[in-house]
This record gives structure tokens, sequence and C-alpha cells, in this order.
């Protein structure tokens, strides 16, 4: 394959954009991150403040204002929409393929280039975060963007990849905070400390080239701090920073923790289905790796797959997605892995790991199978059962495929691009067939449209008990008011659920199907207006009460 770095670089794009773009808008938006995220976005139209961020009416200093920055420009641009706000995420997985092609084509050959992209954009978690209308793509792609552009800088003295390392940097900081720089310092320097006891020189920057990457990094990121803590006073970064930022690596937020070994599932999962490469390709890029002048590729990979991997093992608050900016590093290693193999006379070790796929496919198969007969996941499992079995089918086949393919040498080049295809297959099926049939399963998007069908001026809308209250928000309006416990409202336009039902013409009020005790009606006539899977719609009006 003679082809030219930007010629893999716009081949891989278009890979990732196959994988990532079909279907972007189906489905309403998730419950948890997503419609969060999505409404803090549209508030920014809605109350025309770029400057601090707020939350169903309330000022909110959770995240830095990166993505939705952007997803409320591209809204404005396009409509408010679904697709609108997973735009951000599609297009940085789509440069995350194209750079990471860029810079294996460039320092391999074009076919480690183009597996590079094509093993980036179909793995399972790449695929995943580049639909989600949420801030952690922006991020991964600016934790690869400046590790690949100091690593050039390091090993050519290129004051271009040098400043645009810190400038990449500084997005990625305004994307989700301090974590950007500290995972892109946590792969360089002990890449570059490996390198030295390797023996390989590096072009370290002069004292003027760090002090005009310090002052980039500056001129980018400080004046939406300076005008947040001019607006809301130093306490809203103290906030961000100190609380949800260094705070979740200290304690846990919102109950997201787990084991120490938490992230080995997922990154099996995550990096499916090319997670029965990483074995061999880790070990041979570690034979690489200890090369003496060659390897510096491999050395930089096998350092951002470990390195961030332990970090975030040993951090109190965990997540799936936390694990997502070191795939890059993950589709390199098995990328060189297979360009090397295909070339290989010898290919009985590799045959023996591409059997892994088809093994554990069939045995997830058996598994789901037994349990599905048995009614062990639910009845609502039964609904998307075929759906799972044409995907298993589709993934199979794609294994089974590059396994035949290895076995001859003339036809062993096509064997990842043969997964590669079918992971690609597999999720646009997943994109157009089984997300539209997860919308059974979100009832706050269904009971939202019924209220703003019947929705009048000065009505209340609640939500009691029960998750997707921020779903609920932005598929009506802000305010919404939360009821957590029997008597209790942390936000909204009323202190309790008497005033709520009290206080306005008619009050909408979501709630559990199953809860024991609803609220009283205080004198007024609670009717029952619709149901959605687990959830119901209230609506209290008649004459009014007195609120407390």
């Amino acid at each position: 394959m003679k082809w030219g770095p930007w010629r893999v670089a716009l081949a891989g794009a278009l890979v990732a954009a196959l994988a990532t773009f079909p279907g972007l808008g189906g489905g309403t938006l998730w419950d948890n991150s997503e419609s969060t995220y999505g409404e803090v976005a549209r508030e920014i139209l809605l109350y025309h403040d770029w400057v601090v961020m707020h939350l169903n009416g309330d000022p909110w200093f959770v995240q830095p204002p990166l993505y939705f920055w952007i997803a409320a420009l591209f809204a404005r641009v396009l409509g408010l929409s679904e697709f609108a706000l997973r735009l951000p995420s599609a297009l940085a997985s789509v440069a995350m393929a194209a750079i990471a092609g860029y810079v294996v084509g460039r320092i391999a050959n074009a076919r480690a280039g183009l597996l590079a992209a094509v093993v980036l954009s179909t793995a399972l978690m790449q695929a995943v975060v580049g639909r989600l209308a949420i801030m952690d793509a922006l991020l991964d792609l600016a934790v690869e963007g400046t590790i690949l552009a100091w690593f050039g800088a390091l090993q050519t003295g290129s004051r271009t990849y040098w400043y645009a390392g810190w400038s990449v940097l500084a997005l990625g900081t305004l994307a989700k905070g301090p974590v950007a720089p500290a995972v892109a310092l946590l792969v360089i320097v002990p890449w570059a400390i490996w390198n030295r006891t390797a023996g390989v020189p590096l072009k370290a920057p002069s004292p003027w080239a760090w002090a005009g990457g310090l002052g980039l990094f500056a001129a980018l990121v400080l004046p939406w701090c300076v005008a947040v803590a001019r607006v809301a006073g130093p306490s809203a970064l103290v906030e961000l920073v100190g609380h949800y930022t260094f705070g979740r690596y200290v304690s846990t937020i919102e109950n997201q923790t787990g084991p120490l070994w938490y992230y080995v599932p997922v990154v099996v999962l995550g990096f499916f289905p090319w997670f029965a490469f990483l074995v061999p390709a880790a070990f041979t890029g570690w034979r690489a790796a200890r090369a003496g002048s060659g390897g510096a590729l491999e050395r930089l990979a096998l350092v951002w797959a470990v390195v961030p991997f332990l970090f975030f093992s040993f951090v109190t608050t965990r997540l799936p997605n936390y694990i997502a900016l070191e795939l890059p590093a993950l589709a390199i290693l098995v990328a060189l892995w297979f360009d090397r193999v295909v070339d290989d006379d010898d290919r009985r070790a590799a045959l023996g790991w591409t059997a892994v796929v088809p093994i554990t496919i069939g045995l997830l198969g058996i598994a789901v199978a037994i349990f599905s007969r048995t009614n062990a996941l639910g009845s609502e499992f039964a609904q998307v059962r075929g759906s799972l079995l044409a995907l298993g089918i589709v993934v199979f086949a794609g294994s089974i495929a590059c396994f035949v393919l290895l076995l001859a040498r003339r036809t062993a080049a096509l064997a990842p691009f043969a997964l590669g295809a079918t992971s690609i297959a597999t999720l646009l099926v997943i994109a157009l067939v089984g997300l539209p049939l997860a919308e059974r399963f979100k009832p706050v998007p269904q009971l939202a449209t019924i209220i703003n069908q019947q929705l009048r001026p000065g009505d209340a809308i609640a939500i009691q008990s029960l998750s997707g209250g921020n779903s609920l928000t932005f598929y009506t309006r802000p305010v919404v008011a939360h009821l957590d416990g029997p008597f209790q409202i942390p936000r909204g336009p009323a202190s309790d659920p008497h005033r709520l039902v009290c206080s306005a013409p008619r009050a909408f009020v979501i709630s559990k199907t199953h809860w024991a005790k609803p609220y009283p009606t205080y004198g007024r006539t609670r009717h029952t207006v619709a149901f959605s899977n687990k959830d119901v719609l209230y609506l209290y009006d008649g004459p009014p009460c007195s609120a407390k």
C-alpha cells in the first residue's frame, strides 16, 4: 500500500465516519450524562450566558465549557436536536482516527496506519463515546493529539509539533479540566525517561520554547477562568476544580466507584472485538521497545496503555469512559502487531489468538440464550433478543473470516480489515436497529411529549423519586422540580410537594407506578394521564388549595 500519511489519515477519517455518523441523531438522549450535558448546552441558548453554565435554571460548576460551547453553536446553526448535541463527539472520534492513521502511517507504513485507524474506530467503547452527547470524546482527542504532537516534537525538534501539543492540551483542559495535562504528562515523562535509558537522544525544547508553550496554554485557558471568577466569584472555580476534579480522585463522587480491578473487564469489553489480539501485540511491542534505538512508537504505546490504566485504577471515583483515552495506544499496538503478522511465514500464534474471538462470542451467545430462556434477564430482554443474536452472528462471521484469511499469506493482509468491516456492520445494526428498540426503555421523553401537548402557561412540572429529572427538563422546560423524598424538594420552583401542588394552576408529576404512597392531593384532583414502562404521569388540577 503506497499511500502517503495524509491519504491514510483521510481514509481513517472516512472509516471512523462510517462507524460513527449513521443513526447519530436517532433516539432520545439517555437519562444520565447525555440529558444533563445536553440541557446545559441548551440553557446557553436560553439564557444567552456563555460564561456561567446553567442546569435547570441554576448556575452549574461541574465541568468546563468547551463541549457546551461547541454543542450550543451546532444547536444554533442546525437546530436543537440530538444530532447537533452529539456532533462534537462524532467529529472528535473522526479526528482521532485521522491522527492515529497519520502518525502510524508516517512512522511505520501506510498499511499499519490504516489498521490503527480501523482498529480504533471499530473498538466498541470508541464507537459508544463517539455517539454520545458528552465531553469525553473531546478529552480523548486532546490527550491523543497532545501526546503524539509532543512525541513528534521531542524526536524531531519541531516547534510546530511542540506548540500544536500545547494548543490541543489547552482545549482538553477546557473540555474536562486538569485531567488532560495530568494524563499527557503521565505518558510523555515516563516515555522520555525510557528513551534516555535506552540510549535514544531526544531534542528537548529550549527554555524559550517552554515559556512559549506555557504562555500559549495560559492564553487559551485563563480568559474563561477569569471571566467565571469575575461573574460568579472564585468559589465557582474552587467547586469545579477542587470538588469535581481533584475531589473525584480522592473521594467517591455520586456513588461512582468499584473494585481495584474495575477497569480490567472495561478494557476487555471496550476494546471488543480487538481485545483478543492485545496480549500478543503487547508482547511483540515489548520486544520491539527493548530493541535499542528503534521502537520509539512501541515504547510510547506501552507507556500510554499501562500508566493511565494504573492511575485511574487507584482513583476513588471510577467510570468506564475514563479509560477510553488510552484506546489509541491499544489500537497502535494491535495495528503494528498485525502489520508484522501478515508478512510472517509462521502465523500459527496469530491464528490461535484470532480463534479467541469466535470462541468468546459463542460462549456469550450460549450464556445469553440460557439466561433469556429462563427469563433471568426479564421479559424486556426477550424483545431485543433477536437483534442481539443478529449482532453476534455478524461479529462471529467476521472473526471466522479473519481466521480463514490469515491461513494463506496472499490473503493475510485482508484479515484484520475483514474483522473491521464486520465490526462496522455490527455498529450500524446497533445504531439503526438496536437503539430505536431501546426507546421503549426511556419512559421520561415519552411522558415529556405528553406534557408538552397539554402544558399551559403557569403549569408546574416535577419528577418524584426516580432518575431522569434532567431528561424531563431537556424535553420540557426549566425549571423542573425534583421531589426526591416524601416531603423534600432540593431544587425547583417550590419548597415542598404541598407548595408545588397548590401554587400552580396545574402540576404535572412523573412518578413510579409501584410508588406505595403517592403525595396527598391536598384537596385537588389527581388524574392519571399516561403510563410509560414503569413510570406514570399524574396531573393535579381542580380547585386551588392553600400552600403552607
